[in-house]
């Protein structure tokens, strides 16, 4: 039997572009707060001692933007200038401007509705961008998530824990994971073939403390038994130490972990990035409504693999393409199945919007750890609501 093997990765809230997606999205449920009907597009980008604050915004709120920044970086557990970083600190310049009127216009009135008389104005809304977007879902874990992003999701959230509960103090706040899955021939995960921890630490702590700690407290505890065996190989570190680290070690930016964000590379990626978008911003909301669909197909055991295409022209309500792919392991024919999604979820802007409950302070609970998988967060778009409409749909009731 040939090996197939497939890896993802994971980074902590304290890797530098996680710094800056949190920022974005800290700023964006502070906006929703006082105004759900804001329009945000805020960027960040920080090294080392400094954050810069960009972007589009149109709101009647009042937000103190630095101190959500110093807030967050607090929160993280940057906290010392001596390793480069400090919330108390470090300078924060903040540039923000205004959404375009040529881009409101669109969003605000859609092409297809401009003539109208009888639209509301949410149903009037257009696309805010052009774009293609995927959602993905399949029967390896739980959560219907790929298994490899969902342990070193898992890893992560174990690693910052240890270090934040005090259990390993000498962790500082950046670091990654990955996580190497072997398949089985039919598809279905085999075993785990390797695994790395790259984590920051203060100069303390010795490699053979460290390489033990995190077998120990980290591996051992979250990686499923029945999966590692005496093939499995461990990497902790792997280039020796690891002290200078966080935005002293290197640049970051909002949306440059878009496949971190979503399935780890398992599933197509339409380019777009999510942090710091409101809902009227389909890179976001649209990505939302394909992980949903996708989500309830294979809840409703109409498929073990699936994956959802929509697309969008800007300013046009509806999309200009629905696409399903079940990678042959649907119940019923793929066409089928779009005609079916067509008929149960409405996939225009402000649909989307009212379908998911997009106007509320969320977004903070999807930055870190994955937007998708999170069945536990009370996020709308992990129900799995819409599995019995699917099921009677395709006959199958």
């Amino acid at each position: 039997m040939s090996r197939r093997l497939f890896t993802s990765e994971s980074v902590t809230e304290g890797h530098p572009d996680k710094i800056c997606d949190t920022i974005s999205d800290r700023i964006l449920d502070a906006i929703l707060e006082q105004d759900p009907y804001g329009r945000v597009a805020c960027e960040v980008c920080t090294t080392t001692d400094f954050v810069l604050v960009m972007g589009e915004i149109t709101t009647t709120a009042s937000v103190d933007y630095e101190k959500i920044v110093r807030e967050t970086i607090r929160e993280i557990g940057y906290t010392d200038a001596a390793i480069g970083f400090d919330a108390d600190t470090c300078e924060v310049q903040i540039r923000l401007d205004t959404q375009s009127p040529d881009i409101a216009m669109g969003v605000d009135k859609a092409l297809e509705y401009r003539d109208a008389a009888d639209s509301s104005d949410d149903d009037a809304e257009g696309a805010g961008d052009q774009g293609i977007m995927f959602g993905f879902a399949c029967n390896e874990t739980q959560d219907y998530m790929p298994l490899p992003i969902d342990l070193a999701h898992k890893l992560t959230r174990k690693l910052t824990r240890l270090r934040k509960e005090g259990v390993l103090p000498y962790l500082r706040p950046d670091g990654k994971t990955q996580v190497t899955v072997e398949y089985k021939e039919d598809g279905t995960p085999a075993r785990i073939d390797a695994v790395v921890c790259s984590t920051q630490h203060d100069e303390s702590v010795t490699q053979e403390q460290l390489h033990q700690d995190i077998r120990e407290k980290l591996f051992d505890s979250v990686l499923p038994r029945e999966l590692v065996d005496e093939k499995t190989i461990y990497y902790i570190n792997p280039t020796g130490q690891f002290i200078v680290g966080g935005p002293h070690g290197d640049s970051g930016l909002t949306g440059r972990k878009i496949i971190v964000d979503t399935y780890g590379g398992m599933g197509r990626h339409g380019g777009g990035s999510f942090s710091g978008k409101d809902c009227t911003k389909v890179d976001r909301s649209a990505s939302y409504a394909a992980r949903y669909i996708a989500r309830n197909i294979v809840a409703a055991g109409l498929a073990d693999r699936c994956e959802i295409q929509i697309s969008y022209a800007i300013g046009v309500a509806r999309p200009t393409s629905v696409m399903v792919d079940t990678f042959g392991t649907g119940k019923i024919d793929d066409r089928r199945l779009e005609e079916i999604v067509g008929e149960i979820f409405d996939l225009r802007p402000a649909a989307i919007i009212r379908m998911l409950d997009l106007r509320k302070p969320v977004f903070a609970k999807t930055t870190n750890y994955g937007h998708f998988g999170k069945s536990d967060a009370g996020l709308s778009w992990e129900k799995d609501d819409k599995t019995e409409a699917l099921r009677k749909a395709a006959g199958l009731q």
